[in-house]
């Protein structure tokens, strides 16, 4: 994985966390947090390439979506 995409994925696992804490929901692991977080980088890098969005705002918008 490139330093951007390592980059991206610290900060998608710092959201999620901030998310978890927010809806007071249990907190996984960190390696189930680090796999979320990887998807959630792949998604909204393959959505950019689709739609020709901001990958940093759909990282945003898909973290939001977090249901509990």
């Amino acid at each position: 994985m490139g330093f951007i995409r390592e980059q991206q994925k610290r900060l998608a696992i710092r959201f999620l966390t901030w998310q978890y804490e927010k809806k007071n929901m249990p907190m996984p692991s960190r390696v189930e947090l680090e796999r979320h977080a990887s998807g959630i980088v792949e998604d909204a890098h393959r959505i950019a390439r689709e739609r020709g969005r901001n990958v940093m705002s759909i990282i945003k918008e898909m973290i939001a979506d977090l249901k509990p």
